[in-house]
């Protein structure tokens, strides 16, 4: 314990803050990011389009508030958790070792004293927090969409109904899954130059967790996700009958079984980093 003490935790975190502020400005300001905004406003333009149809077809919006809260369940569950953060993270994550080494800039970072451990903490939190900037924003802004089109019944709904503990819910999930998954994905583009086959395969495990043996299940993201969402939206068709109904867990045992996860796949990408050797010819 006087070992843990003794460490220089200022010195680190001032590492970590100032690699933060270098690598938020690429991560969102960078032009490939245009895809990852893509994927994060996707469904905004989507329920524009929905609330233009509602207009001019001059059904009553305040009618099918119901309907709408479970429009949102899976543009949230199906669309961002399992498809838009699983992408996004995906390019975020792994360019911010890889896209360094593409950009010949690497070096930079390991010719200063500062512990690759270090470095790689600092790396992942910018990742987390653009991504979790990102696409925490998208639902926001969709959520705002979905129940401001509604008008009184809408806001009455969110402001004097389960509405904000939704988002609250959602919003949580997302900034668990761009965790969980971005630890991942940053440990993969230490291992995989090209993380196109690694990530089917992660997506793959991903999108059959529900069919999986309950002990299976756990080593999962999907599983752990799944307990943070307040409304259920179940499998239909061929996959509800081999959907397997695993024991739930409390939110706050599932947050801390992905904060673990997160942080022991970091941690062993920043012992990875010790042995790591830059050559750009061959990059």
């Amino acid at each position: 314990m006087s070992s843990l003490l003794q460490q220089p935790w200022t010195t680190w975190l001032s590492q970590i803050a100032a690699i933060l502020r270098m690598d938020l400005r690429k991560s969102f300001f960078a032009r490939r990011g245009a895809l990852v905004y893509l994927l994060a406003l996707a469904p905004a333009l989507l329920i524009v389009l929905h609330a233009m149809v509602d207009h001019h077809s001059g059904m009553d919006p305040a009618s099918h508030v119901g309907e709408d809260t479970q429009i949102m369940a899976v543009i949230v569950q199906v669309y961002y958790i399992r498809f838009a953060v699983f992408f996004g993270c995906m390019g975020i994550f792994t360019w911010l070792l890889r896209g360094e080494i593409v950009e010949k800039t690497l070096h930079y970072y390991l010719l200063t004293p500062i512990r690759r451990e270090v470095l790689a903490a600092g790396k992942f939190f910018s990742g987390a927090i653009a991504a979790s900037a990102i696409f925490g924003g998208g639902i926001v802004l969709s959520f705002a969409l979905m129940y401001g089109h509604i008008g009184a019944a809408g806001r009455a709904y969110v402001f004097d109904g389960a509405g904000l503990s939704q988002l609250g819910a959602y919003l949580l999930a997302t900034v668990m899954a761009c965790v969980g998954y971005g630890s991942v994905f940053f440990a993969l583009s230490l291992v995989f130059k090209n993380p196109i086959v690694p990530a089917a395969l992660l997506m793959g495990w991903e999108t059959i967790s529900g069919i999986l043996p309950s002990l299976l299940q756990k080593l999962t993201i999907t599983y752990y996700l799944k307990q943070l969402t307040p409304l259920d939206t179940p499998s239909t068709g061929l996959m509800a009958l081999f959907t397997v109904v695993a024991q739930p867990l409390p939110k706050a045992v599932a947050v801390l079984g992905l904060l673990l996860l997160s942080a022991v796949v970091v941690a062993c990408a920043g012992l990875g980093m010790r042995r790591m050797q830059i050559s750009y010819s061959v990059d």
